[in-house]
């Protein structure tokens, strides 16, 4: 497995693998992948990363900014999403530990996330590389019907902003 940057060529890859976390019901609130540049207008140039294999893309993570405020510019939300056929092979790992590395040399110091309580993997996979879980956004949104709460979890960098 390569993890390397993603390129807007990778895009089809990138929305299948988003289009099957957005399935399971537990990845995100969104409910339809959105278009390359709504998607590409929305995320940070740093750390969009891919994970590849030579059947082709395994998962994917990429960087969303939390505020336009200029205070907040060290503070951004991981996103990573790996391929059903991918999961239990360290796929997301890998790319969170290479997104961790790559937005400390850009100079972030806190990296959040928003993870669904049944999402329990993804909990797992935060907690294993350094995030903590800060609060319960309860009923933060409303999804097929049912209110979901988000659990808010961040890494502060040990050696940005520190």
């Amino acid at each position: 497995m390569l993890v390397r940057p993603m390129t807007p060529d990778d895009w089809q890859q990138v929305a299948s693998v988003y289009r099957e976390g957005i399935a399971t019901g537990n990845a995100t609130f969104e409910t339809d992948v959105p278009s390359w540049e709504d998607w590409n207008a929305g995320h940070l140039t740093t750390a969009r990363l891919v994970a590849a294999e030579d059947e082709g893309l395994l998962g994917w993570a990429a960087l969303s900014p939390v505020s336009d405020r200029c205070t907040y510019g060290g503070v951004a939300e991981a996103s990573v999403y790996v391929a059903a056929s991918a999961r239990g092979r360290g796929v997301g790992r890998a790319l969170l530990e290479e997104t961790i590395r790559v937005s400390e040399e850009a100079g972030i110091w806190t990296l959040q996330g928003g993870v669904f309580p049944e999402n329990e993997a993804s909990l797992a996979l935060l907690a294993r590389c350094g995030f903590r879980a800060v609060g319960i956004r309860e009923r933060l949104g409303s999804m097929d019907g049912r209110w979901r709460d988000v659990v808010l979890l961040e890494r502060r960098s040990p050696v940005v902003g520190a």
